[in-house]
């Protein structure tokens, strides 16, 4: 499969130790998760995620919470200049939304598609340059680790084990090998790793 832009496919995601990005109670169940977002590793990693990427790749529901939270701390002078870099990072930058059932973008610079994230990923890498950040869509990682197009994943584990919920490793996926290419460990415990797809 050739790639003439040179564009990597990144992304981003929390999880347990038990390997879930949610707890038991369901997708607004992130007891595990929340607590450890906000550290000095984690916050670190959220810088080390967006620096070279160029376009932001979410789910509707993540696109809803993120782009309903992150611009008032765009323009937030007391947040964490990291946090704000980031905020800066997704208001500015060109968001891709998949959705089934948005007919038109209530965000700037952002384009909605209805298909198959492989397809999306696939036809990104066609044109522009920068990284393709997939920012904590499980449903579009899995999409994409089943399709091999993931080139870095971007983990933060925190020192919780969940018991329930939703696991971003499914079975069935297709074999792997990943380098490490980056890790943190911060106070809390929490461990922030970057792998980078061998191939």
């Amino acid at each position: 499969m050739t790639n003439p832009t040179g564009r990597r496919v990144t992304a981003n995601i929390s999880l347990t130790l038990d390997g879930r990005y949610n707890g038991p109670g369901g997708p607004g169940d992130l007891g595990a998760i929340v607590p450890y977002a906000t550290t000095e590793v984690a916050r670190d990693h959220l810088t080390r995620i967006w620096e070279g990427a160029t376009t932001a790749l979410l789910g509707r529901l993540n696109a809803e919470g993120f782009l309903g939270f992150w611009p008032t701390v765009a323009e937030d002078e007391n947040a964490d200049p990291r946090d704000r870099g980031y905020a800066k990072w997704l208001v500015d930058t060109e968001k891709v939304v998949l959705s089934t059932t948005l007919t038109e973008a209530p965000w700037e610079r952002t384009r909605l598609v209805n298909g198959p994230a492989a397809d999306v990923v696939t036809d990104l890498k066609t044109t522009g340059e920068g990284d393709i950040l997939v920012n904590s869509s499980a449903g579009i990682i899995k999409a994409l680790l089943s399709a091999d197009l993931l080139d870095r994943l971007y983990l933060m584990i925190t020192p919780e084990i969940a018991g329930g919920g939703q696991r971003l490793f499914d079975d069935g996926l297709p074999a792997s090998k990943w380098t490490l290419t980056h890790q943190e460990t911060g106070e809390l415990g929490e461990i922030a790793m970057v792998y980078d797809r061998v191939r």
